[in-house]
């Protein structure tokens, strides 16, 4: 089949890779200059299956009016049953994305283990319902006591309140854009061919797909990329041009929104915003352990950290002194905040806060967004799944309840 992908961030990136493993011919339209440009350029690089809960996610702010629907979403009686759904696809991208960095041998900066710390007796009270449907997902979540999660992060200040802990072993803090650069590199091997600087402007669905596109570079100056960025695989041609595809996988994210209305498919979809900041590890050879091992979460303030080889980064509401507070108090002095790089991005999610994935209804169109803050948790599991529905296979992981029939 010849199937076109939109959007080149990390689900776009993984769905390009295993589309082509399986013998399409793919290509990928993405309007910025390089994957990983936008939502998954500098997020917190958690890869967790339990991160599909609430209780484990960072915390963001959404700016869209639509507090009404996100209600009514969070008191439907199908939620529970499509949250399972969610952990057991968030467990199979795990399991995925680590079958794939060994049989590809991707080397990219990573940790393991996240570690959820509760300052106190009520942060615990509040996990609890999270506990129990990870343990009838089959999700490993083990208890500690402040002693043990300490062991576990020896780094962690003593000074600062700590009632205990969950450590999730299944998990990994890693380097996402990295990732995606070197699965990209893979899915070119394979025949994948990237378009950047390209807006889809509009895709018609049918047999084939009529997807309509334009080369669109920067105005403005920009500087000059580094050698991983590399280019377009394709001469770009001016004005608008027209293709037709097989199928089209949609993956753009925040703007799918525009490019699915004209269709008639108008998702709840609310913008969410996040911030990072990234520093260099401040390294002191009497202490091998100052700042972080691998991945935490402060339950309390919502804030992400995670170890992304010799940097630190800190991820969760619009709010800088929000995460340089939250690093100090469990890493006092651990990070070169002078060196800090600040990031700001936005991430689609749905009223439920679950994904989209599978067929829009519509001929030859698919769906593959709205994954919110968990989406590399969920690219490379939700990338295989497409494929084999794409390809009217059996797929490896039933999926009900996560696609487009919900909204109906």
């Amino acid at each position: 089949m010849r199937i076109a992908i939109i959007g080149a961030g990390i689900a776009g990136v993984t769905s390009a890779y295993e589309l082509a493993a399986d013998g399409h011919e793919v290509c990928v339209f993405e309007r910025r200059g390089s994957v990983a440009g936008e939502a998954s350029f500098a997020n917190s690089g958690i890869v967790v299956p339990g991160l599909a809960l609430p209780w484990t996610r960072t915390a963001f702010s959404l700016f869209d009016g639509r507090q009404r629907e996100r209600w009514k979403a969070q008191r439907d009686k199908a939620l529970p049953e499509r949250q399972l759904r969610l952990l057991k696809l968030a467990q199979f991208s795990f399991e995925r994305l680590q079958a794939l960095r060994r049989s590809l041998q991707l080397d990219y900066e990573r940790s393991e283990g996240q570690l959820v710390l509760l300052r106190t007796a009520k942060d615990q009270a509040a996990i609890e319902p999270g506990l129990a449907l990870l343990e009838q997902a089959g999700i490993s979540a083990r208890p500690l006591d402040a002693d043990q999660c300490r062991a576990a992060e020896p780094g962690l200040n003593t000074e600062t309140p700590l009632h205990g802990g969950v450590l999730l072993p299944q998990a990994e803090a890693g380097n996402c854009r990295q990732l995606a650069h070197q699965l990209r590199g893979e899915a070119q091997r394979l025949g994948v061919q990237f378009r950047f600087h390209t807006t889809v402007r509009s895709v018609e669905p049918g047999s084939p797909v009529r997807l309509t596109h334009e080369y669109t570079p920067p105005t403005e100056l920009t500087p000059a990329r580094s050698a991983a960025d590399g280019g377009d695989t394709l001469p770009a041609e001016m004005g608008p041009q027209v293709q037709g595809f097989d199928a089209v996988l949609v993956c753009a994210a925040q703007d799918a929104t525009a490019l699915l209305k004209p269709l008639k498919l108008n998702l709840p979809v609310s913008a969410g915003q996040s911030m990072s900041i990234t520093a260099p590890l401040r390294q002191i050879e009497a202490h091998p352990d100052f700042g972080p091992r691998g991945a935490l979460l402060d339950q309390q303030s919502g804030v992400q950290l995670s170890r992304i080889g010799q940097r630190v980064r800190a991820v969760g509401l619009v709010d800088e002194k929000l995460l340089h507070k939250t690093f100090d108090d469990w890493f006092p002095g651990a990070l070169v905040a002078g060196q800090a790089q600040r990031w700001q991005g936005a991430h689609a999610e749905l009223a439920d806060g679950l994904p989209v994935l599978g067929n829009s209804g519509l001929s030859g169109i698919w769906l593959n967004l709205g994954h919110g803050d968990s989406g590399f948790t969920l690219a490379c599991g939700a990338a295989r799944v497409l494929a084999e529905q794409i390809a009217r296979l059996a797929p490896e992981l039933d999926v009900a309840g996560l696609d487009i029939t919900r909204f109906a």
